[in-house]
């Protein structure tokens, strides 16, 4: 839903409404889109913060990146005759 600014003075709880519901609001000028009216997505608690934390770690270790390993992790640093690069 796109609406002019001076309309939305009038109208602001009910586009509130209306944007935490889902709905598209945005906030014209002259037809320029300006503004869009989004839901605040409220912070996770420690609990949903522990609950993510362990997921990404347990993806991690089912899909294991390769990589160099840490004997091998600065060669780049250092030229064939072992001086700075």
């Amino acid at each position: 839903m796109d609406i002019a600014i001076k309309e939305a003075e009038a109208q602001l709880t009910d586009l509130v409404n209306k944007a935490v519901a889902g709905e598209d609001v945005v906030l014209t000028r002259q037809g320029q889109a300006l503004v869009r009216l989004v839901p605040v997505t409220p912070p996770l608690t420690k609990a949903q913060q522990h609950a993510l934390t362990l997921e990404i770690i347990a993806e991690a270790r089912a899909n294991p990146v390769s990589g160099p390993n840490s004997v091998r992790s600065q060669d780049f640093l250092y030229g064939d005759d072992g001086l700075p690069a």
